[in-house]
């Protein structure tokens, strides 16, 4: 595959000069150049205003993107650089390369890299763009399966992230319906590496995950700015260690300055919690917290009650520092107390109407610094604006 058109310093150019152009425009213009298509130039746009805001460490001269699908299963520079924390080791393999975000950030403390991808025009774009940032690695176009048959040799690390839709571009959650299927190649896996760590679906369940996978010692609850973008499993090869019992869940909302959250899997399960009426202080979750279904231990571990068994939102009559999510002082007042066109940031947990009924029904407007919350505690239906 032949980049050298699409690198001509003019042609670079351009893309630059239109990275802030209509799309849609562009496209029913003609290429002014003659070796180059319009589609091309608005394909490399696209992939710059992709990087503006999920990899910023491509914009750099020279470097060429894949086509949309590639881009949007990419993970995010913030996302790899977190995965890549205190990895190290001397051989890193990548099963499943992709646009190879995942793998430029956590092979990078590694002696020597192996990426494998079955697309041949994907692999290649990846070979320019590692070559172009001066970073080494062995570049194999291959199915994963054919690879995994001929390879002799161990790896410290081995990473794969599974393809997630099927032919008809329909996503998939299950183990089996992914591509590769994990559960077929486990073994494979574990004969040629200590540890491996898989990326999955923010939607796909943890304990089907728990009761299908052997010897996964932690999952990773990742999430961006509260928003739940991946699950990583850290298997490990050492069954004698490894159970059920001891499996570590870790919570991140990256972008955050909420600290992290780990609790092992059986503390879930034996954590009770104490319920209450609101108090002076709400505490609402991180959405990386709930994925992770830690609803009785966050209050055990920071001493909160809970409002209701159904409501995970939790109460404290003194503030407490460092929880995993928001931190409300507020107030009961009654829906008397609203008045027209008050504006408010609306939430509503285990409540009969939905934030936007709310808003209709008292005529209140959205936004502002305000928070307004419907719920309920053990006492019944509560409402609670902040302080």
């Amino acid at each position: 595959m032949d980049f050298t058109n699409l690198l001509a310093t003019e042609v670079q150019t351009f893309i630059t000069q239109n990275i802030d152009s209509d799309i849609n425009r562009l496209l029913l213009k003609r290429s002014p150049f003659p070796n180059v298509t319009i589609q091309e130039i608005v394909q490399q746009i696209k992939g710059k205003k992709v990087a503006q805001r999920k990899f910023p460490f491509l914009l750099n001269e020279n470097i060429i993107f894949p086509p949309n699908l590639n881009l949007e299963q990419a993970s995010s520079q913030s996302t790899a650089e977190y995965k890549a924390k205190d990895l190290i080791g001397k051989s890193f393999l990548d099963l499943t390369s992709g646009f190879g975000i995942d793998a430029y950030f956590l092979s990078q403390n590694f002696e020597e890299v192996t990426l494998v991808e079955q697309n041949p025009e994907l692999i290649k774009i990846v070979e320019h763009n590692w070559k172009t940032l001066n970073r080494k690695a062995n570049f194999i176009n291959q199915n994963l399966e054919e690879f995994l048959e001929i390879n002799k040799e161990m790896f410290d690390i081995v990473y794969l992230d599974p393809a997630r839709r099927d032919k008809n571009n329909k996503k998939k959650f299950l183990l089996e319906d992914l591509s590769p299927n994990l559960l077929e190649i486990e073994e494979q896996l574990n004969s040629i590496s200590d540890r491996i760590i898989v990326k999955l679906s923010p939607l796909i369940d943890i304990s089907y995950l728990v009761s299908e996978l052997q010897n996964i010692n932690e999952i990773k609850i990742i999430a961006f700015r509260n928003e739940v973008k991946e699950l990583v499993l850290i298997i490990e090869n050492k069954p004698s260690t490894v159970n059920q019992q001891t499996i570590t869940i870790s919570c991140i909302n990256l972008e955050s300055d909420e600290p992290e959250f780990s609790f092992y899997i059986n503390e879930e399960k034996t954590a009770t919690s104490e319920f209450s009426e609101s108090l002076n202080f709400l505490y609402i979750p991180n959405n990386s917290i709930l994925k992770a279904g830690a609803f009785n231990i966050i209050s055990e571990k920071f001493g909160l009650k809970k409002l209701h068994p159904n409501t995970h939102f939790y109460t404290s009559e003194h503030k407490i520092e460092n929880f995993p999510g928001r931190i409300l002082e507020v107030e009961k007042i009654d829906g008397k107390d609203l008045k027209k066109n008050d504006q408010f940031n609306i939430i509503s947990k285990n409540y009969p109407l939905k934030p936007d009924e709310i808003k209709k029904k008292y005529k209140l407007k959205d936004g502002g610094n305000r928070y307004l919350i419907f719920t309920q505690s053990i006492n019944g239906k509560e409402i609670l604006r902040s302080i």
